[in-house]
């Protein structure tokens, strides 16, 4: 008898220690997933830290604490008690859910080519000037425009980016430009310059904060003018599609505002 209840509690204590293993995996990947944008949003690491280290270790134990948590309600749910197996369920849940951000961003990540720089002329990219000065204090990536290679794997990811034609002469058409900007969500305008036909503005992302830098050229056109956007972000290789859908979203305002014209 006292045998059967050695080991009757030796198995309970193991499948209550199962369970809040689980949970403790999944309180310290929460931990790591949310330290990554809070250390790089107050200069306490750098991006590939943040991004590239922080994050897959967060999925690495959110999966752990999942196996452990599943584990526990299929072999010691008997043992662990109302309670223990209510703690299982939590950390299988738990984890669970804190595996799917990492892994959403990879998923996402691999739909989209290497680049982080988009513009509707790759052969003569609208130059930034004002953004300047911000990108060279987070040390951030180069501006000159990666040329032949970045313009080939946009055209074949993202074949519809093309310029902006209007009859409109340069200084309506670049009112009208500075009005889409300021009516684009999230975007800050960092300068306006009418007699270089140049407008630039930056937006952040709302997890980690990273910055995107957006820079707007008005030429004259044959019939009129052409407008061209660039968007290019301060840190990393890929961008998640993020640059494109931006360009697309701002022709798709300038187009609202030109009406046609």
């Amino acid at each position: 008898m006292t045998a059967s209840r050695s080991a009757t509690g030796s198995r309970r204590n193991v499948a209550s220690h199962a369970a809040y293993l689980g949970l403790a995996l999944a309180i310290v990947s929460l931990l790591l997933l949310a330290a990554g944008p809070i250390g790089w949003r107050a200069g306490w690491w750098s991006f590939g830290l943040a991004f590239s280290e922080l994050m897959p270790w967060s999925a690495y134990l959110a999966a752990a604490g999942a196996v452990v948590a599943l584990l526990t309600l299929l072999f010691l749910r008997p043992s662990a008690g109302h309670g223990g197996a209510m703690v299982a369920v939590f950390a299988l849940a738990a984890n669970l859910a804190l595996l799917y951000p990492p892994l959403h961003w990879y998923e996402v990540r691999g739909k989209y080519p290497p680049i982080d720089d988009i513009t509707t002329d790759p052969e003569n990219p609208p130059n930034f000037a004002a953004v300047l000065p911000a990108r060279q204090a987070e040390q951030s990536n180069s501006t000159v425009y990666g040329g032949t290679a970045t313009a080939r794997q946009q055209r074949e990811a993202y074949p519809d980016i093309a310029p902006a034609l209007t009859k409109l002469p340069t200084k309506a058409a670049f009112d009208k430009a500075l009005d889409a900007a300021e009516a684009m969500p999230g975007w800050r305008i960092v300068a306006e310059d009418p007699a270089a036909g140049r407008i630039e503005a930056s937006q952040s992302s709302r997890w980690f904060g990273f910055t995107d830098d957006i820079v707007i050229r008005v030429t004259a056109g044959e019939a009129g003018s052409r407008v061209d956007i660039r968007s290019e972000a301060r840190h990393g290789r890929g961008d998640f599609g993020v640059n494109a859908a931006r360009v697309r979203a701002y022709l798709a305002q300038l187009r609202t505002e030109l009406g046609g014209k």
